[in-house]
């Protein structure tokens, strides 16, 4: 058993507790109060002597986050867990320890949230600054510089910031209430976030409103969205807030008459109508959200009248109908500007009437009508399951709930089966989840939540994998459309399926969504497995050849056999399909089986190719067609900036002007260079060396020899090195037309994520 830490009796702390306490009771009558107790005397004991930079205890941080918990009505073990959240990682106790002293669910919440340092705007910053380091003037083949080093480890960060980001989806999916608690730690952090530094407080403001505002959304709890926005807004952007705020205190009185008027009206109404008990009052509108609407709609704060909304709340769904019905008595409605999320909820499971009229002093008034259960939803979101558990509200309504969440379950899942690596993992929840989105509506009447500019095609693989395949056409509100049809809100869609018809490569442009695009790439991989296993088969003997070994001898199926865990597949058939598809470079392949040398510091070997110097045309001064020799150290190609070094007997070797060997002559022997004049002969090609520094992983060396392929651009030589820092270093030897065909291969690698720099070859010396 812990000791309990014994706090002075009018503690912050305790007292905070004790409220704690008394809310649970008031909630659930029958909840394991001891449970909390013993959570909070280990968490005491723990955090003891630690302070936060407020000057406070530590201990306020997880009693306040369970406050916060309690007030969406969790359920004990979820507020247990908020008590012991940072135990594990600011302490030395370990998950063992917490199983062994509060059991496996208590446990499983705390690690769930250990350590998930949910991934951020300072994660797509990394993501930006990874690739903005300036490319270094000069490299020299095999040498990784100081600024080759910190992009590569900056690299790394990011790798390892997006595994952060698969874990805690991963977590989520388990169990929701990992991410409510995630969600409740960093509310409290933005409610105290003034003691923090100004810039760390700008980073954690941009976090907050790029990932957990979003999150809050998706699981749907108001409660937690619009503080989280407000208070994000107001240390993101302060002069604005501060501003906003005194317009919308200056006219607060006003806007409270207006709305007692209002509601005065409604109640009236509605009583007279049967309807005694509805409870009627003004919701502000929160302050980010009126600044998102000014700037979207170009509006100044004197143009804005809707400030408040008029929430309605009765017993019934029928009730619900019948106060719409006696409000749009009362006032004109406003054409367009009705949605009923009661007959088809929202995908966060939000239900409401809304609609707005022309109000009794001739302004804007949005009314929201809704049953306590669907405030309940809307206020708590998903944590309103765990309401209703901990009460033994179960059953029925239970059930239903829990098959509403399945559908945020199973996108995490796609999330996660879909991706290869953590970067890919994080791309598809940038695009899919921190986009904007459209709803659309099923035949039946489910909404369906895509991102934005989604089509038809997304919408098929949403519903169902075979649904997908055999699209043939889609009808959008009843009329025939195309499958590049890009949704609107609100749309009725319908897909038009045929028994033998399949998807089309063409697909994967439109679709929108990477859940639509992983099904379409996996039916096609599926489709042509015997193809791809040819071609891998194929892929590896021409490597295998390349290199001088004797593929009957290397490529024996039992040798692949063996190599196939080493690329995490199940058999040889299998390394042979993914070799050929591409997803595993067939140079990686023939590594494993024989030991390549590294890269020399003279540069690479060049292969046996169509390049020729013989139509070069080169003037030097006066002088045309001089005996000329393209210097082997740089390489100049047509466009390149060239000069001319006279040799003692070997003619001209030519030089680009930021070749080491240039400087050095000109400090050492400035008379024997001239300036050049350097041209190539039409349909020729030239021979460059390129050093590609990567993140060392599976199927990058074939991504990058697509580019090359659908650029027309012949590969002669390659050899790779690892690095210990999980990075690789590729030597490519290729043949280019000029500079210009050679700055459009830059820019195409260089938007691959995983590759941290490209370059020419320098080589060493010339003798």
């Amino acid at each position: 058993m812990s000791q309990t830490l014994t706090l002075k009796p009018d503690s912050a702390a305790d007292e905070a507790f004790e409220r704690l306490l008394a809310k649970v009771r008031e909630s659930v009558p029958n909840a394991d109060l001891d449970l909390l107790r013993r959570a909070y005397a280990f968490a005491c004991e723990k955090h003891a002597g630690q302070v936060r930079r407020s000057g406070e205890e530590y201990i306020t941080h997880p009693v306040a986050v369970a406050e916060i918990l309690a007030e969406l009505e969790m359920d004990v073990p979820t507020l247990a867990a908020a008590l012991l959240h940072d135990v594990v990682e600011d302490t030395s106790v370990t998950a063992e320890d917490m199983v062994q002293r509060f059991g496996p669910e208590v446990a499983g919440l705390v690690d769930g949230v250990t350590k998930l340092a949910l991934v951020t705007s300072d994660l797509f910053r990394a993501e930006a600054e990874a690739h903005s380091l300036p490319r270094k003037e000069v490299p020299e083949i095999g040498e990784r510089s100081p600024l080759e080093a910190e992009r590569a480890k900056r690299q790394q960060d990011l790798n390892k910031r997006a595994a952060n980001l698969r874990k805690v989806f991963l977590a989520m999916a388990k169990d929701l209430r990992v991410m409510v608690i995630k969600l409740a730690d960093r509310l409290h952090n933005m409610r105290t976030l003034g003691a923090m530094p100004a810039d760390k407080r700008k980073r954690i403001a941009e976090e907050t409103l790029h990932i957990y505002s979003p999150l809050a959304h998706r699981l749907g709890i108001w409660q937690m969205k619009w503080e989280l926005e407000d208070l994000a807004f107001k240390y993101d952007e302060p002069e604005k807030y501060e501003e906003l705020a005194a317009h919308v205190e200056q006219t607060r009185d006003q806007r409270q008459s207006e709305v007692d008027e209002a509601i005065d009206i409604v109640r009236e109404r509605l009583k007279a109508d049967g309807i005694a008990e509805a409870t009627i009052y003004g919701r502000p509108k929160h302050l980010y959200s009126i600044y998102q609407k000014m700037l979207k709609q170009e509006l100044d704060f004197k143009e804005i009248y809707d400030l408040v909304a008029l929430r309605v709340i009765v017993h019934t769904r029928q009730e619900c109908y019948h106060a719409l019905g006696v409000v749009h008595g009362l006032w004109m409605p406003i054409h367009g500007l009705y949605s009923d999320y009661i007959a088809r909820s929202k995908s966060n499971l939000y239900q409401s009437l809304h609609t707005k009229v022309v109000g009794p002093r001739g302004k804007p008034l949005e009314i929201q009508i809704r049953t306590w259960e669907m405030h309940r939803t809307a206020e708590f979101g998903v944590a309103a399951h765990w309401a209703y558990k901990e009460k033994g509200e179960g059953g029925k309504a239970s059930d239903q709930f829990e098959r509403k969440l399945t559908w945020l379950r199973q996108q995490i899942f796609d999330w996660q089966a879909d991706s290869r690596d953590s970067g890919e993992f994080l791309r598809s929840v940038t695009e899919d989840l921190f986009t904007d989105q459209v709803f659309v509506f099923s035949p039946k009447g489910d909404v369906i939540d895509l991102p934005a500019g989604a089509t038809p095609i997304d919408f098929a693989y949403r519903i169902h994998s075979d649904v997908g395949n055999h699209t043939v056409g889609a009808k959008v509100n009843g009329k025939m459309v195309t499958l590049s049809y890009q949704f609107k809100n609100g749309d009725y869609v319908e897909i038009i399926t045929r028994s033998n018809s399949v998807p089309s490569r063409d697909w994967l442009a439109l679709a929108k969504s990477s859940h639509a695009r992983s099904k379409i790439k996996a039916y096609f991989k599926k489709l042509l497995h015997s193809e791809n296993v040819q071609q891998g088969r194929e892929k590896l003997a021409t490597e295998a050849e390349r290199l001088g070994l004797d593929p009957h001898v290397f490529l024996k199926d039992e040798t692949l056999k063996t190599l196939a865990p080493l690329f995490n597949v199940p058999s040889d058939e299998e390394l042979l399909a993914a070799v050929g598809y591409g997803t595993i470079a067939a140079a990686a392949v023939i590594h494993k089986l024989v030991p390549i040398e590294p890269l020399q510091p003279k540069g690479l070997v060049v292969g046996r190719g169509r390049a020729d110097e013989s139509k070069l045309k080169v003037s030097a001064g006066n002088v045309d067609n001089v005996m000329f020799r393209r210097s082997r150290c740089c390489l100049p190609i047509p466009g390149d900036e060239v000069v001319g070094y006279v040799t003692r007997g070997r003619g001209m070797a030519l030089h680009r002007r930021e070749c080491p060997n240039v400087k050095h002559y000109q400090q050492t022997e400035p008379e024997r260079l001239t300036t050049v004049d350097y041209s190539g002969g039409d349909s020729q090609v030239y021979s460059v060396n390129l050093l590609i520094e990567t993140l060392d992983r599976t199927g990058l060396l074939a991504d990058i020899g697509n580019i090359f392929g659908e650029m027309k651009t012949n590969i002669t030589a390659v050899k790779t090195q690892s690095h210990r820092d999980r990075t690789a270093t590729l030597g490519i030897s290729l043949e280019v037309k000029d500079v210009d065909h050679l700055n459009r291969l830059f820019q195409a690698v260089r938007r691959l994520p995983d590759v941290l720099d490209i370059d020419r070859a320098i080589g060493g010396r010339e003798k």
